[in-house]
């Protein structure tokens, strides 16, 4: 008799960031969180050397999600794989330009990833235990080190402690960061576009909103129970079709996903 081999994957099944990266919700404000810092973020002019995130910066940030999503629910052997296609696609980039990434700006990424994963999912449902938040950073932390990250920290304590300092060293409000918001403008039309802000301020740290120059008004957060009560009613597609540019419904369709 044959024995079956048990499918090994990056994110056992059951895994509270299985369960995060399966929602469609979660992935709109961890989308949300990203457009913010992406755009402040020191390194911004390596995602315009390329001319791809100007061009699109929503397709730009989908395909940024798109392969964390692929990592996260994919095979063990698979995941590597799609993490090591990432590497390679950096060092092509570096190479076109002779410099090479900083560190940093990896590191910022990886953050943004876990934070806003954090922050979504506690905005939209519940608190998340020590334990909980510890997962999440361990999963994002072995694509770093596949990565060949340095100073990566290797526990969720000193991670957030880094995070809280690169927030105050990696981030400034520059010629791209007005540009980028302007593409979003333009890409998102008048009203959809005071939708992401409205969103950002609902996940982002108040550096970053200082940064963007935000408000601390927000009337999109009495707003949340009643779309969550929306998703209860299977309501939640037709909003969506609302708030989405045409173009992205499909990607945003297929976010949703069974652990």
């Amino acid at each position: 008799m044959q024995l079956q081999t048990q499918i090994r994957y990056f994110v056992p099944p059951g895994n509270i960031v299985r369960r995060i990266w399966g929602n469609a919700d979660s992935i709109l404000f961890i989308f949300a969180g990203a457009a913010a810092e992406f755009a402040l973020n020191k390194a911004v002019d390596w995602l315009y050397f390329t001319g791809k995130l100007p061009a699109d910066p929503l397709g730009r940030l989908f395909s940024t999600v798109a392969y964390a999503k692929q990592i996260i629910f994919a095979e063990e052997e698979q995941a590597l794989a799609a993490i090591d296609k990432i590497t390679a696609i950096h060092a092509a980039v570096e190479e076109s330009r002779k410099a090479v990434i900083p560190d940093w700006a990896y590191r910022d990424v990886l953050f943004m990833l876990v934070f806003f994963s954090i922050d979504s999912y506690e905005l939209l449902y519940r608190k998340l235990s020590d334990a909980e938040k510890e997962d999440i950073y361990n999963v994002f932390y072995r694509v770093g080190t596949r990565m060949k990250l340095a100073d990566l920290p290797d526990n969720f304590s000193d991670a957030l402690a880094m995070h809280r300092q690169q927030l105050q060293t990696d981030y400034e409000k520059t010629n791209y960061s007005i540009d980028l918001y302007k593409q979003y403008r333009k890409h998102l039309g008048s009203i959809r576009f005071r939708l992401l802000v409205e969103a950002q301020k609902l996940v982002i740290t108040p550096r970053i909103r200082e940064l963007c120059g935000f408000s601390n008004a927000n009337w999109l957060r009495p707003v949340v129970p009643v779309y969550k009560l929306a998703r209860k009613l299977h309501m939640g597609a037709a909003i969506q079709n609302m708030l989405i540019p045409k173009a992205y419904i499909k990607q945003v369709k297929a976010l949703d996903r069974l652990d």
